[in-house]
């Protein structure tokens, strides 16, 4: 009896262990489809062109498939109408840049290529029967060599290597089809003229509707990387020499640097795409693009030393008090002071104006350098064993230092910019309770002898009226 009882209960098994997976397998589905409606939702939440980017390519392929149900493009195209299907699948990209590249990459490289594909089968055809195959063997061979050689050529490989690409499969297609001359003309002529309608419409649709600029694109993605570092480097002195307060307090901003590191390609990216565009908004048809990438370069080499520092707020080894106390002050005000300045400059760059209130913070950071040197000086070194307890402080201090150079090198490039860039200058504003800076007026009306002039006094934050500020001693 306990033989059938275990036996009844291993064929059992397997159907209970079944139907407990049945069970739960609806509410695996349901999460399941949570999940990824949740990961749709966000994807379309954190840039909603990506929504209208892919309505824009399903337009267009719509408008396009019309070749194949309207009888006068169908008789004019016939079935290579389908290569104009081809070219919105294959250049439709999300940037308009992106989007002219390829499009005159594949238009041009398909003209060039048809015509020496033409010339090549002239060629061969002169050498007769046994000839023809070798030649354009050769050809072939030559032409395919040099080509792909090209691609390695990085001016190339930025711009054209799309171009390139289609050079060969266009020519080789062409060359070695073995159609008589009149055949490969009429094929050379449908699929360059259906390459340029593909190309064309996606061109239209990509402009007009709703269109997304790589030059726009590179413009704000610069401008926020220098206010990530604006952010950290405000921060950084509260942190370092943190106080009980600040303990507890948000700290994403000593985050944000992050995403600044690995912004090279994308910005090559762009810059290479924006060159295509026409001119849009305030970007100018030569837009300084290149300037950008320079911005860019000094913005990331400011987010390596910032990287340094990072790790030095939570160090385990800290200075004494008394070291911390000399070097606080001017430490707290260079990044302070650079935050400011970074903030400007970004803020300069998104609204396209010259910048100019920067320089007072890149100044004040200067002199909070010279306050640092000073304190220094005033540390007794006469104890060996406190070396090892300052030097992580004084590295701290040292980096600072080769920040506001960095900071300094960031705010003559932006001023780079908006020169090349023609970059719209504020005037400053009068007040009108003191429209001039004096006033001359007589002492009486029969009096042209003499006359009272009057200075009225002018704000301390006015442009060319700074005081010099004194060296602190620590």
């Amino acid at each position: 009896m306990e033989i059938d009882q275990s036996t009844i209960q291993e064929k059992a098994g397997p159907l209970t262990r079944a139907w407990g997976l049945l069970k739960v397998l609806p509410g695996k589905a349901e999460a399941e489809i949570l999940r990824v409606a949740k990961s749709i939702k966000k994807l379309g939440k954190d840039d909603p062109r990506r929504i209208t980017h892919s309505l824009k390519v399903g337009l267009a392929l719509t408008l396009l498939s019309l070749i194949y149900y309207l009888r006068p493009l169908y008789d004019g195209f016939g079935t290579a109408g389908i290569w104009a299907v081809l070219t919105v699948v294959v250049v439709f990209e999300f940037t308009v840049g992106g989007t002219l590249s390829k499009s005159l990459n594949r238009g041009f490289a398909t003209l060039v290529a048809s015509a020496l594909g033409l010339g090549a089968q002239q060629l061969a055809s002169l050498f007769g029967d046994k000839g023809d195959p070798i030649v354009l063997g050769i050809l072939v061979f030559l032409l395919a060599a040099v080509s792909t050689f090209m691609r390695f050529f990085p001016q190339i490989k930025a711009r054209y290597d799309y171009g390139v690409l289609i050079f060969i499969l266009t020519f080789s297609l062409i060359a070695i089809s073995g159609c008589r001359v009149e055949e490969l003309l009429e094929m050379a002529r449908k699929r360059l003229s259906t390459i340029i309608v593909g190309g064309a419409t996606c061109i239209v649709v990509s402009i007009c509707i709703c269109p997304v600029w790589a030059g726009e694109t590179l413009h704000n993605s610069v401008a926020a990387n220098i206010e990530k570092l604006a952010s950290y480097l405000e921060g950084f002195g509260g942190e370092y020499f943190q106080s009980c307060e600040r303990s507890n307090s948000d700290k994403s901003f000593l985050q944000g640097y992050k995403k600044v590191l690995n912004s090279k390609s994308t910005e090559e990216s762009m810059a290479n795409l924006a060159r295509w565009e026409p001119r849009h908004g305030c970007f100018r048809s030569r837009h300084p693009w290149k300037q950008y990438l320079k911005i860019g370069e000094l913005t990331r080499q400011c987010a390596y030393h910032i990287e340094t520092l990072n790790g030095y707020i939570n160090s385990d080894i800290h200075a004494p008090l008394e070291f911390r106390c000399k070097i606080q002050e001017p430490c707290t005000q260079m990044s302070a002071e650079c935050g400011k300045a970074l903030k400007s400059l970004a803020s300069s760059i998104k609204t396209t104006t010259v910048p100019s209130s920067e320089n007072v913070n890149v100044e004040n950071s200067k002199t909070a350098v010279q306050d640092l040197k000073i304190a220094l000086k005033a540390v007794s070194l006469e104890h060996d064993q406190d070396l090892l307890q300052i030097l992580p402080a004084a590295t701290v201090a040292s980096i600072l230092v080769e920040i506001v150079i960095c900071v300094e090198k960031i705010s003559e490039s932006v001023h780079g910019l908006s020169n090349l860039a023609h970059f719209k200058s504020i005037e400053p504003t009068v007040s009108p309770e003191k429209p001039h800076r004096g006033s001359i007026k007589p002492v009486s009306k029969g009096d042209s002898d003499h006359a009272v002039i009057t200075i009225h006094g002018t704000s301390p934050d006015s442009p060319g009226n700074e005081t010099p500020k004194a060296p602190k001693l620590g």
